[in-house]
């Protein structure tokens, strides 16, 4: 049977989300889950709703729910970690100091200065986490669904000396989104996206064998709904001739020409969702949420509200490679994986979002050769603040961080270079209990080989 460790389980809906997909596997009827989560009241609620629904469809599963991350990950075949270092508490400054500095996130996790402080924060939790399953578990593979992907992802694979796997859905949902302009079955398209995590391109979509790349800029202006949605995505499309995996807000966030100026802002986002754009559209979105889940609780206990439903797969690649690794079922997906020559225009060492295979051999990434241009300079620029967060996350050198977010595209549209400092400055001071490298801990990592030279090949 497996033993699968969660690390950062209170997070309620995508536990049992997660957990109904692996069970949804046969032959993972009767697998161990270990929960872990420092929130104790979120971890009792996911762990009585999870043992209901295993309850429910009478599986032989079993959990184990505990605060302690060593006892969670001693033994275990698999480690997925969905940790929020820092709560909304931490990322309200994430977005609101940055805020009055003119620099308009929405979201706030994968760059800008709100995405670099959280990989400053996240990353020693996952070298944690790493040093846990090196003692405990060093065959486990690690499954990563924490943001932000690129960064965590390249700390874990220069100082963890864990195997590791970054995981994110953006590339599914604009499958479907593409799918859906082109009024075709989503199974009949096909497709090849590359790049870095968010930041990923269509550089392939067919149909029978036909090239459906120039269709789809008409296809998304014509579909109402889509041009509506997706305006910041559509513009980049139309300018750079392929489209991006993420969301408009998101996308809009991570470019210098859309959230500058805040009286032409407005054209570029919509008001439909949060994640259209809005000014902190998702921590607004997570505050209006507020105790939801503890309002339904009693719901999902009594029967009041659904439980999902065995069997009732999600397109989460999480599950799937676990299926792959251990039927020898064949999947194929979009996975965060380290840059070994892959993509050529893109530098060695860092984290890219790119088509992989697996099997019982392991994780096999493919080829991708030169990104068009345009895509890869966009790319190039992110991964420049990657690498400069990655190394002050593991050295504890302030003056990269602020460097880091100097040469941020958002950030350098907007603020002058003493405004950059000062914001740093202001953040330190505010996050500085999640920050164990710069708040007086002296945290430091150096870099562990990988196993087996860093391929993500199957261990047992």
């Amino acid at each position: 049977m497996l033993k699968i460790a969660m690390i950062g389980a209170g997070s309620i809906g995508f536990t049992r989300r997660l957990m109904m997909d692996i069970l949804a596997v046969e032959e993972f009827r009767d697998a161990q889950f270990r929960f872990m989560d420092i929130h104790e009241e979120n971890l009792e609620m996911v762990t009585q709703l999870c043992r209901l629904m295993i309850a429910k469809h009478q599986l032989p599963a079993t959990i184990t729910a505990t605060t302690n991350q060593r006892e969670a990950i001693a033994g275990a075949d698999y480690v997925f970690c969905t940790a929020r270092v820092g709560g909304l508490e931490a990322f309200k400054h994430d977005i609101e100091i940055p805020l009055r500095y003119g620099v308009d996130q929405c979201v706030g996790d994968t760059l800008g200065p709100g995405g670099i402080f959280f990989a400053l924060r996240t990353i020693p939790v996952l070298l944690d986490i790493a040093r846990d399953m090196r003692e405990l578990a060093p065959n486990a593979l690690l499954l990563n669904y924490s943001n932000p992907m690129a960064m965590n992802t390249w700390a874990v694979r220069r100082a963890g000396g864990v195997r590791v796997v970054g995981l994110c859905h953006g590339v599914q949902h604009s499958h479907s989104l593409i799918a859906k302009a082109l009024g075709l079955p989503k199974q009949e398209v096909d497709f090849t996206a590359a790049g870095i995590n968010h930041q990923t391109w269509f550089v392939q979509v067919s149909h029978q064998g036909r090239n459906l790349l120039p269709d789809i800029l008409q296809a998304m202006e014509k579909d109402p709904d889509i041009s509506r949605r997706e305006p910041c995505r559509i513009d980049v499309l139309r300018r750079f001739g392929y489209f991006s995996t993420e969301s408009n807000g998101h996308l809009s966030e991570y470019l210098p020409w859309y959230r500058k100026r805040a009286g032409e802002t407005e054209q570029w986002i919509s008001r439909d969702s949060w994640i259209g754009g809005e000014t902190g559209g998702y921590l607004n979105h997570c505050l209006s949420r507020g105790d939801e889940y503890k309002e339904n609780y009693p719901k999902w206990l009594n029967g009041e509200l659904e439980f999902i439903k065995l069997g009732e797969r999600s397109e989460e690649h999480g599950s799937y490679i676990l299926e792959a690794l251990e039927t020898g079922r064949v999947y194929r997906g979009h996975f965060n994986i380290a840059n070994d020559g892959l993509i050529t225009n893109l530098p060695d060492g860092s984290t890219i979002e790119i088509p992989c295979y697996v099997d019982r051999n392991g994780i096999q990434p493919t080829f991708i050769g030169d990104l068009p241009l345009a895509c890869a300079a966009t790319c190039r620029t992110s991964i420049s603040v990657q690498e400069m967060t990655v190394e002050a996350a593991l050295t504890g050198d302030r003056q990269l961080v602020k460097q880091a977010v100097l040469h941020d595209p958002l950030t350098a549209a907007v603020c002058t270079t003493d405004e950059v400092w000062r914001m740093c400055d202001e953040m330190f001071e505010a996050l500085g209990p999640w920050l164990p490298q710069f708040n007086g801990g002296q945290r430091r990592w150096n870099d562990i080989p990988q196993p087996n030279g860093g391929k993500l090949a199957f261990i047992r």
